[in-house]
């Protein structure tokens, strides 16, 4: 039974899985929407939104956290510069996944994950 183990393991070790969350979150922050599997999507959307909460607060403390998890002063200097002010006045709910079909390969859920406000 998996009664209180929270998180998906992904098929990949704790650092494999760790890394993977940061470079999908770095590459939203840079890009604002990132095309992936339904199942890294919803993995990472908690966290992505977490960095931008990070972002909305905008003191160092905070700056340092979002440096530690996504490894990228460059990312980090985007999320409180021009991302972060985007969402100053909105309460949550900065992202979402939009489903787009399967992978021809492996028929995996493809997905777009992408912010709100995003313009396609």
């Amino acid at each position: 039974m998996r009664h209180q183990r929270a998180g998906k393991k992904l098929g990949r070790t704790s650092a494999h899985r760790k890394a993977l969350y940061a470079n999908l979150a770095g590459a939203l922050i840079e890009h604002g929407r990132i095309k992936t599997t339904e199942a890294k999507a919803k993995a990472v959307k908690p966290i992505a939104e977490k960095m931008i909460t990070l972002g909305r607060r905008g003191d160092i403390h905070a700056r340092r956290q979002a440096i530690a998890f996504l490894r990228s002063q460059d990312v980090v200097h985007k999320l409180f510069s021009e991302v972060a002010p985007r969402f100053a006045d909105r309460p949550g709910g900065y992202s979402r996944i939009v489903k787009i079909g399967t992978r021809q390969g492996d028929a995996a859920e493809m997905v777009y994950l992408e912010f709100v406000d995003h313009q396609a």
